[in-house]
């Protein structure tokens, strides 16, 4: 009789032990897709955030890696759009020798999925020309950015002026 006890209190203790380790390995992969998600998103405001800072920092003696710099941080129709544009953006900030700086003021997630996000983004610049008498002038800019996952990347697809 002492030696079927002992079988059956094995036997649950065993059983117990399974399920815990069990719960323990539930618990660890939940808890590394939380911190996957939260580094998802970190990824995608600081990918919007670098790609408005590219944008609002723009000066005629380094335009060609200031565009360089925004057609990295973009996919999809943003970089056709900037790709088509890049010639008349870059004629106008030497021949009128742009000196544009800003701030990136705040990023704020809209929403996600595993490939897509959508981001609020405000900055502010000041704009400037060497050589003119005229003052600088400051800009305002609120931006809604989706965001593409490419490569492991996030990168901005698109970018609309609400």
């Amino acid at each position: 009789m002492a030696g079927l006890a002992a079988r059956i209190l094995i036997s649950a203790l065993s059983v117990t032990l399974a399920v815990l380790v069990g719960a323990g390995v539930w618990i660890a992969v939940q808890a590394r897709e939380v911190q996957g998600r939260a580094g998802d998103r970190q990824a995608a405001l600081l990918a919007a955030g670098t790609h408005a800072k590219n944008l609002v920092a723009l000066d005629y003696r380094s335009v060609d890696a200031d565009l360089r710099r925004i057609l990295e941080t973009s996919t999809g129709p943003a970089r056709a759009e900037y790709e088509a544009g890049a010639a008349k953006l870059r004629s106008t900030t030497v021949g009128s020798k742009v000196v544009q700086h800003g701030v990136l003021r705040a990023t704020g997630l809209v929403s996600m999925t595993e490939s897509t996000a959508k981001v609020l983004v405000v900055a502010d610049g000041e704009i400037r020309w060497d050589g003119s008498k005229s003052p600088p002038q400051e800009r305002f800019y609120r931006w809604q950015m989706d965001l593409s996952k490419v490569g492991g990347l996030w990168l901005v697809s698109k970018v609309v002026h609400p």
